[in-house]
Protein backbone atom coordinates (compact mmCIF):
# COMPACT_ATOMS: atom_id res chain seq x y z
CA UNK A 1 0.00 0.00 0.00
CA UNK A 2 1.45 3.26 -0.68
CA UNK A 3 1.03 5.79 1.65
CA UNK A 4 1.21 9.52 1.39
CA UNK A 5 3.07 12.02 3.10
CA UNK A 6 3.22 15.21 2.16
CA UNK A 7 1.64 16.44 5.43
CA UNK A 8 1.35 15.54 8.78
CA UNK A 9 -1.59 14.19 9.86
CA UNK A 10 -0.95 14.23 13.72
CA UNK A 11 -2.73 17.68 14.07
CA UNK A 12 -5.81 16.22 12.27
CA UNK A 13 -8.00 13.66 13.05
CA UNK A 14 -11.05 12.66 10.34
CA UNK A 15 -12.02 9.80 12.46
CA UNK A 16 -12.47 11.08 16.08
CA UNK A 17 -16.15 12.29 16.37
CA UNK A 18 -15.51 14.65 19.33
CA UNK A 19 -13.22 16.17 16.29
CA UNK A 20 -16.90 17.89 15.18
CA UNK A 21 -18.42 19.18 18.15
CA UNK A 22 -17.53 22.10 18.29
CA UNK A 23 -17.23 23.19 14.59
CA UNK A 24 -16.44 21.43 11.31
CA UNK A 25 -12.53 21.90 11.12
CA UNK A 26 -12.21 23.62 7.47
CA UNK A 27 -9.06 24.30 7.82
CA UNK A 28 -8.24 20.67 7.78
CA UNK A 29 -9.75 20.02 4.96
CA UNK A 30 -8.31 23.63 3.20
CA UNK A 31 -4.90 22.15 4.03
CA UNK A 32 -5.62 19.13 2.61
CA UNK A 33 -7.24 19.75 -0.36
CA UNK A 34 -3.91 22.07 -1.30
CA UNK A 35 -1.18 19.92 -0.18
CA UNK A 36 -2.46 16.49 0.45
CA UNK A 37 -5.78 15.95 -2.16
CA UNK A 38 -5.49 12.01 -2.39
CA UNK A 39 -3.78 10.94 1.33
CA UNK A 40 -3.62 7.87 3.20
CA UNK A 41 -5.64 8.43 6.93
CA UNK A 42 -4.77 6.03 9.92
CA UNK A 43 -7.56 4.75 12.06
CA UNK A 44 -7.87 2.44 15.11
CA UNK A 45 -7.81 -1.34 15.29
CA UNK A 46 -9.98 -3.13 14.12
CA UNK A 47 -10.11 -0.53 11.06
CA UNK A 48 -7.31 -0.71 8.76
CA UNK A 49 -7.35 3.16 7.43
CA UNK A 50 -8.49 4.93 4.29
CA UNK A 51 -7.88 7.17 1.43
CA UNK A 52 -9.19 10.85 2.07
CA UNK A 53 -10.28 12.58 -0.71
CA UNK A 54 -10.92 16.26 -0.13
CA UNK A 55 -10.93 17.82 -3.77
CA UNK A 56 -14.56 18.23 -5.58
CA UNK A 57 -13.49 17.12 -8.84
CA UNK A 58 -11.97 13.97 -7.53
CA UNK A 59 -14.66 13.53 -5.21
CA UNK A 60 -16.94 13.71 -8.64
CA UNK A 61 -14.49 10.93 -10.72
CA UNK A 62 -14.75 8.37 -7.82
CA UNK A 63 -18.22 8.53 -7.39
CA UNK A 64 -18.85 8.28 -11.21
CA UNK A 65 -16.54 5.39 -11.82
CA UNK A 66 -18.57 2.79 -9.80
CA UNK A 67 -16.85 -0.13 -11.58
CA UNK A 68 -13.42 0.86 -9.48
CA UNK A 69 -15.00 2.58 -7.08
CA UNK A 70 -17.19 0.35 -5.54
CA UNK A 71 -19.88 0.63 -2.99
CA UNK A 72 -21.12 -3.10 -2.95
CA UNK A 73 -17.55 -4.57 -1.78
CA UNK A 74 -17.61 -2.68 1.68
CA UNK A 75 -19.83 -0.61 3.38
CA UNK A 76 -20.33 3.17 2.41
CA UNK A 77 -19.54 4.09 6.06
CA UNK A 78 -16.16 4.02 8.05
CA UNK A 79 -17.19 0.93 9.60
CA UNK A 80 -15.43 -2.38 8.53
CA UNK A 81 -17.74 -4.92 7.74
CA UNK A 82 -16.89 -8.74 7.37
CA UNK A 83 -18.78 -10.88 4.64
CA UNK A 84 -21.52 -12.01 7.05
CA UNK A 85 -22.31 -8.31 8.45
CA UNK A 86 -22.43 -7.19 4.55
CA UNK A 87 -25.04 -9.49 4.32
CA UNK A 88 -26.83 -9.09 7.01
CA UNK A 89 -26.71 -5.36 6.95
CA UNK A 90 -26.56 -4.38 3.11
CA UNK A 91 -29.13 -1.34 1.91
CA UNK A 92 -29.64 -0.15 -1.44
CA UNK A 93 -26.57 2.26 -0.73
CA UNK A 94 -23.89 -0.92 -0.15
CA UNK A 95 -24.86 -2.13 -3.91
CA UNK A 96 -23.56 -1.68 -7.38
CA UNK A 97 -25.27 -1.33 -10.84
CA UNK A 98 -27.43 -3.68 -11.78
CA UNK A 99 -28.78 -4.79 -8.42
CA UNK A 100 -28.93 -0.62 -7.17
CA UNK A 101 -30.94 0.13 -10.22
CA UNK A 102 -33.29 -2.74 -9.58
CA UNK A 103 -33.49 -2.01 -5.89
CA UNK A 104 -34.20 1.67 -6.90
CA UNK A 105 -36.80 1.23 -9.20
CA UNK A 106 -39.16 -0.23 -6.08
CA UNK A 107 -39.70 3.44 -5.04
CA UNK A 108 -37.86 5.74 -7.47
CA UNK A 109 -41.36 7.02 -9.03
CA UNK A 110 -42.38 8.03 -5.48
CA UNK A 111 -39.90 10.26 -5.24
CA UNK A 112 -39.50 11.53 -8.32
CA UNK A 113 -39.94 14.94 -9.15
CA UNK A 114 -43.24 14.37 -10.21
CA UNK A 115 -44.02 11.80 -7.56
CA UNK A 116 -43.09 14.40 -4.42
CA UNK A 117 -45.08 17.34 -6.28
CA UNK A 118 -47.87 15.55 -6.08
CA UNK A 119 -47.25 16.50 -1.96
CA UNK A 120 -46.68 19.99 -2.22
CA UNK A 121 -50.31 21.18 -0.94
CA UNK A 122 -50.19 18.45 2.00
CA UNK A 123 -46.27 19.61 2.71
CA UNK A 124 -47.66 22.99 2.80
CA UNK A 125 -50.35 22.53 4.89
CA UNK A 126 -48.08 20.35 7.61
CA UNK A 127 -45.70 22.84 7.36
CA UNK A 128 -48.64 25.05 8.78
CA UNK A 129 -49.29 23.27 11.66
CA UNK A 130 -45.39 22.70 13.11
CA UNK A 131 -45.17 26.31 12.83
CA UNK A 132 -48.66 27.18 14.39
CA UNK A 133 -47.62 25.27 17.41
CA UNK A 134 -43.84 26.33 17.36
CA UNK A 135 -44.53 29.83 16.75
CA UNK A 136 -47.01 29.99 19.42
CA UNK A 137 -44.11 30.53 22.27
CA UNK A 138 -41.45 33.32 22.04
CA UNK A 139 -39.19 31.44 22.71
CA UNK A 140 -38.02 27.64 21.54
CA UNK A 141 -35.60 25.27 20.13
CA UNK A 142 -35.79 25.66 16.65
CA UNK A 143 -34.94 21.68 15.87
CA UNK A 144 -37.25 20.00 18.72
CA UNK A 145 -39.85 21.97 17.50
CA UNK A 146 -39.82 22.71 13.64
CA UNK A 147 -36.52 21.01 12.21
CA UNK A 148 -37.44 17.80 13.15
CA UNK A 149 -41.34 17.69 12.86
CA UNK A 150 -41.91 18.79 9.38
CA UNK A 151 -39.76 15.94 7.40
CA UNK A 152 -40.69 13.23 10.06
CA UNK A 153 -44.31 14.06 9.54
CA UNK A 154 -44.51 14.01 6.03
CA UNK A 155 -42.56 10.48 6.10
CA UNK A 156 -45.14 9.28 8.17
CA UNK A 157 -47.78 10.15 5.30
CA UNK A 158 -46.13 8.35 2.62
CA UNK A 159 -45.83 5.99 4.35
CA UNK A 160 -49.36 5.81 5.79
CA UNK A 161 -48.08 5.23 9.35
CA UNK A 162 -49.75 6.80 12.12
CA UNK A 163 -49.01 10.58 12.66
CA UNK A 164 -48.98 9.78 16.22
CA UNK A 165 -46.04 7.45 15.64
CA UNK A 166 -43.75 10.43 14.54
CA UNK A 167 -42.26 10.58 18.09
CA UNK A 168 -41.05 7.59 18.30
CA UNK A 169 -39.60 7.33 14.37
CA UNK A 170 -37.57 10.24 15.92
CA UNK A 171 -36.34 8.72 18.61
CA UNK A 172 -35.24 5.35 16.75
CA UNK A 173 -33.20 8.03 14.13
CA UNK A 174 -31.41 10.01 16.31
CA UNK A 175 -30.41 6.70 18.04
CA UNK A 176 -28.88 5.21 15.07
CA UNK A 177 -28.06 8.06 13.03
CA UNK A 178 -26.32 9.05 16.07
CA UNK A 179 -24.75 6.29 17.44
CA UNK A 180 -21.77 8.68 18.43
CA UNK A 181 -23.30 10.66 20.47
CA UNK A 182 -24.52 9.68 24.07
CA UNK A 183 -27.29 12.28 24.46
CA UNK A 184 -29.25 10.10 21.78
CA UNK A 185 -27.88 6.43 22.67
CA UNK A 186 -26.52 4.19 25.60
CA UNK A 187 -24.54 2.11 23.15
CA UNK A 188 -21.84 4.88 21.99
CA UNK A 189 -19.70 2.91 19.36
CA UNK A 190 -16.59 4.27 19.87
CA UNK A 191 -17.14 4.25 23.83
CA UNK A 192 -18.85 0.81 24.59
CA UNK A 193 -18.70 -2.58 23.09
CA UNK A 194 -21.04 -2.74 20.97
CA UNK A 195 -20.29 -6.25 19.18
CA UNK A 196 -23.30 -7.99 20.25
CA UNK A 197 -25.12 -5.72 17.68
CA UNK A 198 -22.90 -6.05 15.19
CA UNK A 199 -25.06 -7.12 12.65
CA UNK A 200 -27.54 -4.49 13.25
CA UNK A 201 -27.41 -0.90 11.22
CA UNK A 202 -25.28 1.45 13.06
CA UNK A 203 -24.90 -1.40 15.78
CA UNK A 204 -28.03 -0.03 17.26
CA UNK A 205 -30.08 -2.17 19.14
CA UNK A 206 -33.04 0.04 18.54
CA UNK A 207 -32.78 -1.14 14.81
CA UNK A 208 -34.45 -3.92 16.53
CA UNK A 209 -37.96 -2.09 17.21
CA UNK A 210 -37.55 -0.68 13.66
CA UNK A 211 -37.49 -3.89 12.10
CA UNK A 212 -40.05 -5.12 14.13
CA UNK A 213 -42.56 -2.03 13.42
CA UNK A 214 -41.30 -2.49 10.36
CA UNK A 215 -42.76 -5.80 9.76
CA UNK A 216 -45.97 -4.89 11.49
CA UNK A 217 -46.69 -2.65 8.81
CA UNK A 218 -45.92 -4.96 6.34
CA UNK A 219 -48.39 -7.40 7.65
CA UNK A 220 -50.93 -4.82 7.85
CA UNK A 221 -50.75 -4.22 4.03
CA UNK A 222 -50.34 -7.59 3.47
CA UNK A 223 -54.16 -7.57 4.75
CA UNK A 224 -55.56 -4.48 3.38
CA UNK A 225 -52.97 -2.97 0.66
CA UNK A 226 -52.24 1.08 0.36
CA UNK A 227 -50.83 3.09 -1.80
CA UNK A 228 -47.90 3.69 -0.59
CA UNK A 229 -44.18 3.28 -0.15
CA UNK A 230 -44.42 0.38 2.27
CA UNK A 231 -46.88 -1.63 -0.02
CA UNK A 232 -44.25 -1.01 -3.04
CA UNK A 233 -41.89 -2.79 -0.10
CA UNK A 234 -44.49 -5.47 0.60
CA UNK A 235 -45.07 -6.61 -3.15
CA UNK A 236 -41.43 -6.41 -4.07
CA UNK A 237 -40.56 -9.08 -1.19
CA UNK A 238 -43.63 -10.81 -2.09
CA UNK A 239 -42.73 -11.16 -5.62
CA UNK A 240 -38.85 -12.07 -4.71
CA UNK A 241 -37.21 -8.98 -5.25
CA UNK A 242 -36.20 -8.37 -1.86
CA UNK A 243 -35.42 -10.66 1.06
CA UNK A 244 -36.37 -9.89 4.72
CA UNK A 245 -32.80 -8.43 5.15
CA UNK A 246 -33.40 -6.13 2.20
CA UNK A 247 -37.02 -5.19 3.53
CA UNK A 248 -35.70 -4.74 6.61
CA UNK A 249 -32.87 -2.39 5.44
CA UNK A 250 -34.65 -0.83 2.92
CA UNK A 251 -37.50 0.43 5.52
CA UNK A 252 -35.06 2.10 7.73
CA UNK A 253 -33.26 3.28 5.08
CA UNK A 254 -36.06 5.33 4.00
CA UNK A 255 -37.43 6.21 7.29
CA UNK A 256 -34.42 7.61 8.43
CA UNK A 257 -32.33 9.10 6.24
CA UNK A 258 -35.45 10.45 4.45
CA UNK A 259 -36.11 12.16 8.05
CA UNK A 260 -32.66 12.94 9.62
CA UNK A 261 -30.59 14.72 6.85
CA UNK A 262 -33.88 16.96 5.75
CA UNK A 263 -33.89 18.33 9.49
CA UNK A 264 -30.14 19.42 9.66
CA UNK A 265 -30.81 20.69 6.27
CA UNK A 266 -33.47 22.96 7.89
CA UNK A 267 -31.56 23.51 11.33
CA UNK A 268 -28.82 24.66 9.14
CA UNK A 269 -30.12 26.77 6.55
CA UNK A 270 -32.04 28.63 9.74
CA UNK A 271 -28.78 29.45 11.35
CA UNK A 272 -27.01 30.73 8.13
CA UNK A 273 -29.94 32.98 7.79
CA UNK A 274 -29.77 33.85 11.48
CA UNK A 275 -26.45 34.83 11.33
CA UNK A 276 -26.52 37.01 8.11
CA UNK A 277 -29.42 38.95 8.10
CA UNK A 278 -28.74 40.52 5.12
CA UNK A 279 -29.46 37.14 3.31
CA UNK A 280 -32.43 36.61 5.21
CA UNK A 281 -33.85 40.21 4.44
CA UNK A 282 -33.26 39.89 0.30
CA UNK A 283 -35.30 36.46 0.72
CA UNK A 284 -37.70 37.97 2.52
CA UNK A 285 -37.92 41.35 -0.31
CA UNK A 286 -37.16 38.60 -3.61
CA UNK A 287 -39.03 35.28 -2.62
CA UNK A 288 -38.42 34.26 -6.13
CA UNK A 289 -34.68 33.92 -4.36
CA UNK A 290 -35.95 31.41 -2.86
CA UNK A 291 -35.20 27.85 -4.77
CA UNK A 292 -31.54 29.33 -5.37
CA UNK A 293 -31.36 29.60 -1.68
CA UNK A 294 -32.41 26.26 -1.00
CA UNK A 295 -29.52 25.15 -3.22
CA UNK A 296 -26.94 27.48 -1.52
CA UNK A 297 -28.26 25.79 1.88
CA UNK A 298 -27.75 22.63 0.69
CA UNK A 299 -24.19 23.38 -0.26
CA UNK A 300 -23.71 25.39 3.53
CA UNK A 301 -24.98 22.70 5.57
CA UNK A 302 -23.75 19.12 4.02
CA UNK A 303 -25.61 16.86 6.65
CA UNK A 304 -23.45 13.96 5.50
CA UNK A 305 -19.82 15.03 5.39
CA UNK A 306 -18.41 11.85 3.63
CA UNK A 307 -19.30 8.36 1.42
CA UNK A 308 -16.92 5.63 1.53
CA UNK A 309 -16.21 3.28 -1.82
CA UNK A 310 -13.76 0.56 -1.63
CA UNK A 311 -11.30 0.26 -4.38
CA UNK A 312 -12.16 -2.75 -6.46
CA UNK A 313 -8.92 -2.82 -8.55
CA UNK A 314 -5.67 -1.30 -8.28
CA UNK A 315 -5.80 2.21 -9.36
CA UNK A 316 -4.26 6.03 -9.59
CA UNK A 317 -5.50 8.84 -8.35
CA UNK A 318 -3.65 12.03 -7.97
CA UNK A 319 -0.30 9.98 -8.17
CA UNK A 320 -1.60 7.75 -5.07
CA UNK A 321 -1.52 4.49 -5.78
CA UNK A 322 -5.14 2.97 -4.87
CA UNK A 323 -4.80 -1.06 -3.85
CA UNK A 324 -7.81 -3.19 -4.72
CA UNK A 325 -9.51 -3.19 -0.84
CA UNK A 326 -8.40 0.15 -0.31
CA UNK A 327 -10.91 2.21 1.83
CA UNK A 328 -11.56 5.30 -0.60
CA UNK A 329 -13.43 7.92 1.26
CA UNK A 330 -14.50 11.10 -0.02
CA UNK A 331 -15.08 14.38 2.21
CA UNK A 332 -18.55 16.18 0.60
CA UNK A 333 -18.27 18.67 3.60
CA UNK A 334 -14.82 19.83 2.02
CA UNK A 335 -16.07 19.17 -1.59
CA UNK A 336 -18.93 22.16 -0.91
CA UNK A 337 -16.37 24.58 -0.10
CA UNK A 338 -13.49 23.57 -2.60
CA UNK A 339 -12.27 26.87 -3.80
CA UNK A 340 -11.76 25.50 -7.51
CA UNK A 341 -15.63 24.54 -7.51
CA UNK A 342 -17.34 27.76 -5.50
CA UNK A 343 -15.98 31.10 -5.79
CA UNK A 344 -15.53 32.20 -2.42
CA UNK A 345 -16.46 29.29 -0.63
CA UNK A 346 -16.82 30.59 2.82
CA UNK A 347 -19.43 33.18 1.94
CA UNK A 348 -22.92 32.28 2.13
CA UNK A 349 -25.05 34.11 -0.66
CA UNK A 350 -28.40 33.20 -1.66
CA UNK A 351 -27.84 34.56 -5.11
CA UNK A 352 -24.52 32.67 -5.80
CA UNK A 353 -24.50 31.35 -9.63
CA UNK A 354 -23.78 27.23 -9.39
CA UNK A 355 -25.26 27.22 -6.13
CA UNK A 356 -26.86 23.93 -7.36
CA UNK A 357 -23.52 22.29 -8.46
CA UNK A 358 -23.37 21.30 -4.68
CA UNK A 359 -22.52 17.36 -4.30
CA UNK A 360 -24.56 17.06 -1.09
CA UNK A 361 -26.80 14.66 -2.57
CA UNK A 362 -24.35 13.33 -4.70
CA UNK A 363 -22.31 14.57 -8.13
CA UNK A 364 -24.88 11.96 -10.26
CA UNK A 365 -24.07 8.86 -11.47
CA UNK A 366 -26.00 5.95 -10.25
CA UNK A 367 -26.21 6.56 -6.40
CA UNK A 368 -27.70 10.13 -6.66
CA UNK A 369 -29.77 10.82 -3.72
CA UNK A 370 -33.24 9.18 -4.00
CA UNK A 371 -34.96 11.85 -1.74
CA UNK A 372 -33.38 14.59 -3.72
CA UNK A 373 -36.15 16.49 -4.90
CA UNK A 374 -38.21 15.78 -1.37
CA UNK A 375 -35.31 17.31 0.76
CA UNK A 376 -35.35 20.50 -1.63
CA UNK A 377 -39.44 20.83 -1.70
CA UNK A 378 -39.53 20.18 1.93
CA UNK A 379 -37.18 23.45 3.00
CA UNK A 380 -38.46 25.39 0.07
CA UNK A 381 -41.95 25.17 1.28
CA UNK A 382 -41.11 25.88 5.08
CA UNK A 383 -38.86 29.03 3.55
CA UNK A 384 -42.06 29.87 2.32
CA UNK A 385 -44.46 29.22 5.23
CA UNK A 386 -41.85 30.36 7.73
CA UNK A 387 -40.25 33.58 6.47
CA UNK A 388 -43.39 35.89 5.94
CA UNK A 389 -44.80 35.40 9.55
CA UNK A 390 -40.97 36.38 11.42
CA UNK A 391 -40.65 40.09 12.25
CA UNK A 392 -37.01 38.74 13.58
CA UNK A 393 -35.66 35.49 15.18
CA UNK A 394 -32.85 35.47 17.13
CA UNK A 395 -30.18 33.06 19.11
CA UNK A 396 -30.80 33.05 22.53
CA UNK A 397 -28.34 30.64 23.37
CA UNK A 398 -25.49 28.21 22.08
CA UNK A 399 -26.16 25.95 19.42
CA UNK A 400 -25.46 22.34 19.87
CA UNK A 401 -23.91 20.05 17.42
CA UNK A 402 -24.54 16.18 17.04
CA UNK A 403 -21.17 14.20 18.20
CA UNK A 404 -20.64 12.86 15.01
CA UNK A 405 -17.42 12.39 12.19
CA UNK A 406 -20.77 11.29 9.46
CA UNK A 407 -23.59 13.40 10.17
CA UNK A 408 -23.48 17.41 10.37
CA UNK A 409 -26.13 17.64 12.78
CA UNK A 410 -27.24 20.39 14.88
CA UNK A 411 -28.91 18.85 18.27
CA UNK A 412 -30.60 22.08 20.10
CA UNK A 413 -30.58 25.49 18.41
CA UNK A 414 -32.73 27.86 21.26
CA UNK A 415 -34.45 30.84 19.74
CA UNK A 416 -36.77 33.49 19.81
CA UNK A 417 -38.95 34.95 17.75
CA UNK A 418 -40.93 38.31 16.90
CA UNK A 419 -43.76 37.59 14.58
CA UNK A 420 -45.24 40.22 11.82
Amino acid sequence: MSVATQIDLSRMNLVDPDSYVERIPFEWFDELRRDAPVIWHPEPAPNQGFWAVTRYDDLVAVHMDWQTFSSEKGAVALEELDDEQLAIRRSMLETDPPRHRELRNICNKRFSARGVGAYEDFIRDVARQVLDRALDQEEFDFVLQIAKELPIRFLCAIFTVPQEDAPMLIRWGDAMIGNQDPEFTSAVVDKVDTEEYRNLPFRSPIALEMFEYAHRQRDLRLEEPQDDVITALTVAQREGALTEHDYDNYFGLLMIAGNETTRHTISHGMQALIEHPDQMQMLRDDPSLTMNAVEEILRWATPVMHFRRTASRDTELRGQTIREGDKVVTWYTSANRDEAAFEDPYRFDITRKGAGNHVTFGPGGPHFCLGAHLAKLETKILLQELLPRLKSIELTGPVERMRSNFVNGIKHMPVRVELT
